[in-house]
């Protein structure tokens, strides 16, 4: 197909025609196919059965605790060992707890915002208004916290090396309201990108140049889930935090939902051990102490780094293809067409689409024509609003081959659509 640009109105006018056929064609197929989140897959799930009757009646933890009694408030010394490694954080720097990272990031900023982690002088609600910076494109969860909460969301612009940090330095710097910035710093949620070496550094030394109640939110959510060999690593924050003395500034979260069981994982929580002293307190309200039967399932089944990683081999196995089906897609429909433009990430579970600014809604309301659910757009913005209208990320994990094939061809018919009409002026 010739660049958009170049295409004469006859041309224009002569394609559209037959994408439109071919749109006649899929509506009347029925599809119904969804792409909106990213959810494993049964196989994936599937590569995790063992962990029913692994404990085999023996329910004893290393240091022969019970683990089906109370207490326990920051999880088992062997799954803090465990997932602390995938963190890169000290045992005594860890808490393990239930199966949700979200639920424990959005402690987190309760607490910070109500209570306060340096006592109730600390507490941002003390302080109006309460800011917090989020790159965008980025994970609508993170999101949904602070607007709950009724925290300002200011954005960041992300480039290929993670958030603009000339910005945010600038951004922290001036304004103290700011409490904190959102990050996904492993294969980001949509874009794929990894922080660079240098980003994770100023990002370590963030909280010296904030307020000094600022947190960076690092939720190392793909820390292990790299899909290719030349996948990029990522730099230990926790390195740069000890050395700049910011690990106070700094929470790390992560979990296994999409290691081992969606919804019945273990999650886990990095920080100083001054800050887990005090969060802990706060949980001594709400919980007596975490499923640590659950804990001791993962620590029995993923044992340590070198089965952990061969587990995530399997499920990379699973997940290359999906990844390489829609991005071949995306290069032989509209590489070249001017239409759209997106990532291709080696790792993590989205890859993210640039459409003409002001075609995201279109498209996508003209997928769903034809039964083919996508994000929201906006999703990837505070608010749900993306200024330009143009990001849609893709979920490649869940459907099957065939289906995620129908549905990105379908998907690209739709960018082709959107755009000949917005350059045909319709």
């Amino acid at each position: 197909m010739v660049h958009i640009e170049q295409a004469s109105e006859p041309q224009l006018r002569e394609q559209l025609a037959d994408l439109l056929d071919r749109y006649d064609q899929l509506a009347a197929g029925k599809l119904a196919l969804d792409l909106t989140r990213g959810k494993p897959g049964a196989a994936q799930v599937a590569l995790s059965d063992a962990l029913d009757g692994i404990l085999e009646g023996d329910y004893r933890a290393a240091d022969g605790t019970d683990v089906r009694n109370y207490g326990g408030l920051d999880g088992l010394a062997e799954a803090r060992i465990l997932f602390g490694n995938v963190l890169g954080t000290l045992p005594e720097e860890t808490l393990v707890g239930g199966n949700s990272s979200l639920t424990l990031m959005y402690q987190v900023i309760d607490f910070a915002l109500t209570e306060g982690l340096r006592g109730p002088e600390s507490a941002w609600a003390r302080r109006e208004p309460v800011k917090f910076l989020c790159p965008v494109p980025g994970y609508d969860r993170h999101f949904s916290i602070c607007e709950y909460l009724g925290i300002e969301m200011l954005p960041v612009r992300m480039l290929e090396t993670g958030p603009d940090m000339d910005q945010v330095e600038g951004l922290v710097a001036a304004d103290p309201a700011i409490k904190g910035i959102w990050c996904v710093p492993r294969f980001s949620n949509p874009s794929g990108c990894v922080y660079s070496d240098n980003t994770v550094e100023r990002m370590a030394r963030l909280p010296k140049l904030a307020s000094p109640e600022f947190v960076v939110m690092w939720d190392n959510a793909y820390a292990i889930h790299s899909l290719y060999d030349d996948a990029p690593e990522l730099a230990s924050i926790g390195k740069w935090a000890r050395q700049f003395d910011t690990m106070d500034g700094i929470f790390q979260f992560g979990s296994t939902s999409k290691v081992t069981f969606a919804g019945a994982g273990v999650a886990f929580m990095g920080s100083s051990e001054r800050n887990l002293s005090t969060f802990k307190a706060h949980l001594a309200f709400q919980t007596i102490g975490p499923d640590k039967v659950n804990q001791l399932r993962h620590v029995r089944f993923l044992r340590d780094a070198e089965t952990l990683a061969a587990h995530m081999a399997k499920h990379a196995a699973h997940i290359r293809p999906r990844f390489d089906c829609v991005l071949d897609i995306l290069d032989r429909e509209l590489e070249g067409t001017g239409m759209a433009s997106w990532t291709q990430p080696r790792g993590g579970y989205f890859i993210s689409v640039d459409a003409l600014p002001g075609l995201a809604s279109e498209i996508i309301s003209l997928a769903d024509k034809i039964g083919v659910k996508l994000t929201p757009a906006g999703a990837t913005f505070p608010y749900g609003k993306d200024p330009e209208d143009r990001n849609i990320r893709l979920s490649p994990t869940f459907p099957s081959l065939e289906d995620l094939q129908t549905s990105i061809d379908a998907f690209a018919l739709c960018v082709k659509i959107a755009s000949i009409r917005q350059r045909l002026g319709r």
